[in-house]
This record gives structure tokens, C-alpha cells and sequence, in this order.
């Protein structure tokens, strides 16, 4: 079982984390699987060991989704899903970076239903052809294949960009936007954002956050403009610095040494078009473990 369990748990947990938003969530479903298949030893275990575990985790993360919906009907403001750091040297050898969707397709995820999502973080992120997911999720391959293109229709448009090495300039480009907010020249912050552009925060009634979305440029550049502000103030002492999120570039607010905010954004024809600020220290235990 231990042998299982090394070879299995990064995809295992790759899965539960893009099935639930939750990386704690994630831990305790893996664990919890890999525990009763130890007491049951059930046959199918040794037969297909993979996608014996993978059905196994997936059923679980749709019981714990049901419980799920509820507790964010009443949740305070938005919710995010938790962010991951994915630096080389973070993640503790758990999730492998090239098996991540994005952060904002993670986000997206939400809008579909628990079968859908299966399907598709299955198909889009673990790279399983449709027989294999036929079994695992207890469909025919043509059904599965419908609710792939359902999925892939309620995310609006082309996915963001998978997860890779930053593009040349990508970096700089960061460093200019945070230049631009913390020298308060609204212009051109307006400038790189995007006319339509969405700002989501989560703070989960534990931080400063928006409540609803902030949608649009003006809007979206005072919301910036006031954060940086106040991060400026004598005595908030924050500090800025780029790291992986997800796969991706983020920016992490660090205060006191610890870190505030995670921060991604999505770049669409060279201007912002969705960010995404997740503040609830609940969803920041990761980053601040590698403080």
C-alpha cells in the first residue's frame, strides 16, 4: 500500500484539488480513500489500481461538493478557490505543476456541474482519454464526451492560458503595473486594464475584501489605486514579490512577514482583463508555511 500510495498521490491529488477548489480538502480525501482501501482491500485495487483510486476519489469529492455548495450559499462575499504555490522547491512534492489548470480556469470550474467537471479536469489537465474516464466515472465514453462539450461551453470563450514558464517581459510588465499604482498615475493604470475588465476578492469575512465583483476599468483602477494607498500608509509596511501560483505568475502582499494577499490576473491582448485577490488567511496557510 505504501508503494501505491507514492506512486498515486500526486495525481490523486492533482484531481482533488481541481475537483474542489481546496487544497486541505484535497489532503483529507486522499488520505481518507487510501485508508479504507487499506482496511477493504478491494479487488478492483489490484486489477486497475489507478483508475480504481481515481473513481474512488472522485466520488468522494462529489459527496463533499453537495456540502460544499451549501456552505458557500453562505459564505461571506466571494469565493475563490485556494491558491497553490508552485515554485520549484514549494508545493511539497504533492501536486505536479504540468498536471494544473490555470488559476482562472480554476475559477471558471465553478460553473459547471459536478459530472462536467470531472470530465473535464480529467480530460483538460490529467491528459485521460475517454475510455479510461467511461469507467472511472461510471458513464459511456459518448456520454462523456457530451459532458465535455458542455464543460467546454459554459467557460464562455477560450481557456486562459494554461500554466507555463513566464513569457519573456511578463515580469517587467508586473513590475511597471505595480510602478504605475504605487506612483498613483491613474492614466496609465487605466491604460493596462482592460475596458471590461473584473476584479473578484475573497476574504471570507476574516480580511478586507470586496463583497461583489468590481467590474470595469474606472472602477476596478480606484479599487488598485486605494489598495496600493493604503499599503503606502506609515506603519502597513507591505512588500511586494512575484512568485508561481497555480502554475502561473502571482503577486504575493506580504505584511508583518506574512503573506497578506494572493494576487493573479489574467492578460488579454496586452491589457488585464480578470484579477483575482484572495485574502482569506484560511486559503493562504500554503504560502505562509513557506514563509
Amino acid at each position: 500500500m505504501e508503494q501505491l500510495y507514492s506512486r498515486h498521490r500526486r495525481l490523486l491529488m492533482s484531481l482533488a484539488y481541481q475537483l474542489t477548489g481546496s487544497f486541505s480538502d484535497a489532503e483529507d480525501i486522499v488520505q481518507d480513500v487510501f485508508l479504507k482501501a487499506y482496511d477493504s482491500k478491494p479487488r478492483g485495487l489490484n486489477e486497475a489500481p489507478q483508475a480504481y483510486l481515481c473513481k474512488m476519489v472522485t466520488n468522494r469529492c462529489r459527496d463533499l461538493g453537495r456540502s460544499a455548495r451549501k456552505r458557500r450559499e453562505s459564505y461571506f462575499g466571494e469565493w475563490l478557490p485556494e491558491p497553490v504555490p508552485t515554485s520549484e522547491d514549494e508545493v511539497f512534492e504533492v501536486i505536479a505543476r504540468d498536471e494544473l489548470l490555470s488559476y482562472g480556469t480554476m475559477v471558471l470550474l465553478e460553473r459547471m456541474t459536478p459530472a462536467e467537471r470531472a470530465v473535464f479536469v480529467l480530460r483538460e489537465a490529467l491528459g485521460f482519454e475517454y475510455a479510461d474516464m467511461a469507467g472511472i466515472l461510471d458513464k459511456s465514453e459518448a456520454n462523456c464526451r457530451k459532458l465535455y462539450s458542455r464543460a467546454k461551453s459554459k467557460l464562455g470563450g477560450p481557456l486562459p492560458e494554461p500554466p507555463a514558464e513566464p513569457a519573456p517581459g511578463e515580469a517587467a510588465w508586473v513590475h511597471d503595473f505595480l510602478a504605475m499604482l504605487r506612483q498613483d498615475k491613474v492614466d496609465e493604470v487605466m491604460s493596462m486594464l482592460a475596458k471590461d475588465v473584473v476584479l473578484i476578492s475573497d476574504g471570507g469575512g476574516k480580511a478586507n475584501a470586496a463583497v461583489k465583483p468590481v467590474v470595469g476599468r474606472d472602477f476596478v483602477s480606484r479599487f488598485l489605486l486605494g489598495v496600493m494607498r493604503k499599503s503606502s500608509a506609515p506603519g502597513e509596511e507591505m512588500r511586494f514579490e512575484l512568485g508561481r501560483v497555480n502554475g502561473g505568475l502571482g503577486l504575493l502582499v506580504f505584511s508583518r512577514d506574512a503573506v497578506d494577499s494572493v494576487v493573479t490576473v489574467q492578460v488579454e491582448n496586452g491589457r488585464i482583463l480578470r484579477i483575482y485577490m484572495v485574502r482569506n488567511p484560511d486559503k493562504l496557510k500554503l504560502f505562509n508555511k513557506l514563509v
